[in-house]
């Protein structure tokens, strides 16, 4: 069922960034990006799903209307994940980090980009838009979601063996870019 209108805010109402303060009112808890989510995650012992966007982006404004404003998607979604909304613009090296980690999994990036993490914060799987039906050649969101939690609870070691690689990968590309270009001269 869709939710025509959430009385109740989340966390988000009194966050600086503007894009953060637009999903205020989702029936998803979002967390903003804070030690807070992270205690929860470790705790509770449950993925994180990141959620990454900007005000002026136009598919994470259809993505929360058709996904993050849909009564039954964000019951799951509180259930079985702590729920992350970053804007990046205001954490660009959280953006950073995981949209590295999208195009290593998809070998693709935009935004919304929404990435499942260990509760340790290691991504081990996601994606970008994701439609509420499939289409685009997609896996609707609800689909993504049943299969994250399954991998979560059924297959955690792939989950984490992902993430590891990911992890790795990642520290990999970063050290490349550390090392001096050859220049011809000598």
């Amino acid at each position: 069922m869709k939710s025509t209108s959430h009385s109740i805010p989340n966390r988000l109402l009194h966050a600086a960034s503007p894009y953060l303060r637009q999903h205020a009112y989702n029936p998803v808890d979002w967390y903003p990006w804070t030690q807070e989510a992270f205690d929860k995650a470790i705790s509770e012992d449950k993925p994180v799903l990141v959620s990454i966007g900007y005000a002026a982006c136009h598919w994470c404004h259809v993505m929360e209307r058709e996904s993050f404003e849909n009564d039954m998607f964000a019951a799951f979604m509180n259930e079985h994940f702590v729920c992350i909304k970053v804007d990046r613009e205001e954490h660009p090296a959280v953006d950073h980090l995981y949209m590295g980690a999208c195009q290593m999994l998809t070998n693709a990036g935009g935004w919304p980009l929404n990435m499942f993490l260990t509760p340790q914060l290691k991504a081990f799987t996601g994606g970008t838009y994701f439609p509420p039906e499939p289409r685009y050649g997609k896996a609707s969101w609800m689909d993504v979601l049943t299969f994250v939690k399954d991998v979560w609870t059924n297959r955690r070691e792939e989950a984490e063996q992902q993430a590891a690689t990911l992890t790795e990968s990642a520290a990999d590309s970063e050290r490349k870019l550390l090392v001096p270009v050859a220049t011809g001269t000598s």
